[in-house]
Formats: C-alpha cells, structure tokens, sequence
C-alpha cells in the first residue's frame, strides 16, 4: 500500500465518525463545538466563515507532516501555531478560525504526534534538534514569507522554535513561547517529567505514560487547576488526540518519550548560545502551571531580556483555557 494510501485510510478511520456531521456545519457555518454540546473552551471565541484545509507536505523520504492552513487572500501576516504534548494541530483550529480574517494561519502535527510520521527511533531521534529542522524545513516547503512570520509555541513546541532562531534569526519576525523548559532545572518540572530525562528510570515512565494513556487523554488539561478553572477541549480535538495516539509504529508517549531523551543536550546548547538569539521573543506563562512552574519563564525572560505576561489562574494550557488572551498575544506580534 501506497504512503498516501495509508495516510488516507489513518484520516478516515480517525475522523470517518464525525466527517458528515463536520461538512454540515461548515456548510451551515456553524461552530464545530456548538455541535456536539458543552463548552469547548473556558472562553469561547468568535469564528467568521472561513475553512481550515487539512491536508500532508511530504518533508523528506521519512518525514510527512499533517497540517492545517486558513488561508487569507489579503493577509497581514502568516502565524504558525506549534503545539505540544499530548496535543494534535486540532488544538489550534478555533484559534486559527478566529484570526483568519486578518492573516494566514498555519500549524502541524509534530512527527509522533497526530497523523503526522513516526519513523523508527533508528531514522529520526524525535529531540528538539531533529523537531527545530523539520520546522525549518515546513516553512520552507509551504512557501511562507519568513518576514512577515510570526511563531506562537508551546510546551515540547517551543525549545525547536528558539533553537532555529538561533541558527537562522530571520527565520520570524516574532516568536511567542510559554510554559516550557529551555533550560536544565528539574526543581521546575514535574516528577514524572524529570524522570523522562536519560537515565535508569526513563524507559519506566515511558511505560507508565503509555499504560496512563487514558488517564492522560482525560485530565492532562485539568490537572493542577482548582474544580471552577477547570474546562473542556472541543470533542473533534479530543477524539484526534485519542484516535491518533498510536496510529503508527510509536505512539504519541514513545515520541514524547524520545524527546526527553534528548532533551538535557538541547536544553545545554540553547542555554550556551543564549547571545545568538536576535529573534524579538515574547514569552507566556500560566501563573498556576503544574508541570514546568513560572519560575522557568521569568528566568528565561531574564536571561533573554524579553517582556513576560504571566497569566494569574491559568495552567500549563493557555491557548486551551483563554484562547482570547493567544489570539489577543498574536495581533499584538504584528503591532
């Protein structure tokens, strides 16, 4: 069977179960969310008609990538949404919609995550390093106007962002991050995710994240946040994220697992090469983040020299729990 054989037939069986009912909504220009009931956020945004395109860009021999685009016939800039774990490019679609009357909105899924590739360990090694080239590579291949770019990255989405900023500064004319790590200090991030790190108890917590899937898919986006702040993710999302974990040869865990392998080499080559950072970066943070606490952001800003809006009563989502304040943080980017 054929590569796009497969990615069609991972697309129909992921989505086959709501694609009817998605077509007429977006015929009837009707919010996805207010279909299936609930809330889809803590805030709900304003979406106009437009069409986010799903479609593959075929990286290289290993790597395809399943990506979103809004386009805009006139716009005043291009925004890129990263994302990060256990998210899928879903996770920005409402946010894209919103912003779509003013600029071209683009995002992907990270190999190992969504509907994108997941090569074997032994082709790709799925650290920051490898991530922070294929976003490079993506730009380049969808044709954006790095000019006229602006980043927003979360979580495992950010440290490949400011890692090619390093080496390419143009390669944005802003770059928005938040609630990450980009440097080595474990008493800022949650248990679970310091024994990620290289070391004897890393292929364990890749067990139990795998054997915590469900639990993980559940409550990720809750967990830490008092019962009033807490909020629902779009269905079309939560069930992307649930059909797409393990779709492949690795799941989701594994490529998140694989990150952190690397990650304490990236985190030590950003950190020494702070100086080569030029890009204008503008840093995020939720005040009530569990797993990587504001400490990290307020050093970063810091040690960058770059503004930081700290979000009092937001979690390590902020783009999920106030979609408004991201929206509200990409058109200030283009001020």
């Amino acid at each position: 069977m054929s590569n796009s054989s497969v990615r069609n037939n991972n697309r129909r069986r992921c989505h086959g179960g709501v694609a009817i009912a998605i077509a007429a909504v977006t015929a009837l220009a009707v919010p996805v969310s207010d279909l299936f009931g609930g809330r889809a956020h803590a805030q709900t945004l304003s979406t106009q008609e437009h069409k986010a395109d799903i479609s593959f860009l075929e990286i290289d021999k290993d790597i395809t990538l399943r990506r979103m685009v809004v386009h805009n016939a006139n716009p005043k800039g291009t925004v890129l949404f990263l994302h990060g774990f256990p998210e899928t490019l879903y996770a920005w679609k409402d946010i894209a919609l919103t912003l779509a009357g003013d600029y071209e909105v683009h995002a992907f899924d990270w190999p190992g995550f969504g509907l994108s590739s997941r090569p074997t360990v032994a082709r790709f090694s799925y650290a920051p390093r490898d991530y922070a080239r294929v976003l490079h590579d993506y730009i380049r291949k969808a044709g954006i106007d790095s000019s006229k770019l602006t980043i927003y990255a979360t979580d495992i989405g950010a440290l490949p962002a400011l890692l090619l900023a390093q080496e390419k500064p143009g390669i944005a004319t802003s770059i928005i991050v938040g609630d990450f790590a980009p440097f080595d200090r474990p008493q800022y991030m949650y248990d679970s995710l310091q024994s990620l790190k290289a070391g004897p108890s890393m292929d364990q917590a890749r067990k139990q994240l795998n054997r915590n899937r469900d639990d993980i898919l559940k409550n990720a986006f809750r967990r830490g946040l008092p019962t009033e702040a807490q909020f629902d993710v779009p269905r079309e999302f939560q069930d992307d994220m649930s059909c797409a974990w393990g779709h492949g040869t690795i799941t989701t865990a594994d490529a998140f697992s694989h990150y952190y392998a690397n990650f304490t080499r990236d985190q030590n080559h950003f950190e020494s090469n702070l100086k080569r950072l030029e890009t204008p970066v503008k840093i995020v943070w939720g005040e009530k983040d569990l797993y990587i606490k504001k400490e990290m952001g307020i050093e970063l800003a810091g040690r960058i020299g770059a503004e930081l809006t700290l979000l009092p009563g937001i979690g390590h989502y902020p783009h999920l729990q106030n979609p408004k304040q991201t929206v509200d943080e990409v058109r200030a980017a283009f001020r």
